[in-house]
């Protein structure tokens, strides 16, 4: 059975972290690279993302989210290095465009911050439960219906993935060709997203009557199956992260 979140069962300290301790960690680690706009620093940055990933042992998962940001990466380089209006230093020629290093060099910094927030929400996302971190934003004050949404938005593509697999298998069992060449998968793009988005819609609405017959709108207090789960060193790390955000204010305030 194909689980319905992106989460990776490991047993590393990250995977122990408090949920909203990560949570602060994301927050802070991508404040900061625009608070310092620096390229080492933002670099620094990045590169600990990287190591957490590592440390977290699902570093090769976020391989396959870097490459489709690529797209974004490559139109950054080339607007920045060819149009920013900083321009004055040319560094090589492509054809018509002249690309300068005030440009290049900016263009790296802003591709910096998009590595860094990829890896940096990977370490949320795939070393922390949906269940386990909305339940902690609930019982810290946060409305259940916020927080359905928010677990309904990180459970959207590993669902939208099953099912497509699931509507897959379907259309091959009548015949349908999904697989092979480009030119087939193409083909078969069309007659496959109109069930999977039928059957999102239909999901959706199956999940609001369950959630209504469980009396979810009810303003009564609200009970949890699990016990609150002991999170070690959970405040020495919030005060560290909280620190460092100030320290990067600071900085920024006196340059």
């Amino acid at each position: 059975m194909q689980s319905m979140t992106l989460y990776i069962e490991k047993n590393t300290p990250l995977h122990q972290m408090d949920p909203l301790i990560k949570l602060l960690l994301v927050i802070v680690s991508i404040a900061v690279t625009y608070i310092c706009p620096n390229l080492f620093f933002v670099g620094a940055v990045t590169l600990t993302s990287l190591i957490l990933l590592s440390v977290g042992r699902v570093i090769h998962k976020i391989f396959p989210i870097l490459a489709l940001s690529m797209i974004l990466i490559i139109s950054i380089i080339v607007v920045q290095g060819a149009f920013h209006a900083q321009n004055a230093t040319v560094l090589f020629s492509v054809g018509p465009l002249s690309f300068y290093k005030e440009g290049l060099l900016y263009a790296l910094l802003l591709t910096l911050r998009v590595v860094n927030m990829v890896c940096i929400f990977g370490v949320l996302i795939l070393t922390t439960r949906p269940d386990e971190m909305v339940e902690r934003l609930v019982k810290k004050g946060m409305s259940p219906k916020i927080g359905y949404v928010l677990l309904s938005v990180l459970q959207i593509i590993p669902q939208m993935r099953a099912t497509t697999k699931k509507v897959s298998d379907a259309q091959r069992a009548r015949g349908m060709e999904t697989q092979g060449s480009l030119i087939h998968r193409v083909k078969a793009f069309i007659p496959l997203i109109g069930p999977v988005v039928l059957h999102s819609l239909s999901d959706t609405r199956e999940r609001a009557l369950a959630l209504e017959l469980r009396g979810f709108n009810k303003q009564t207090k609200k009970t949890f199956l699990k016990t609150q789960r002991k999170y070690r060193h959970q405040w020495p790390q919030g005060i560290l992260l909280v620190l460092i955000g100030i320290a990067a204010i600071v900085w920024r305030v006196v340059q």
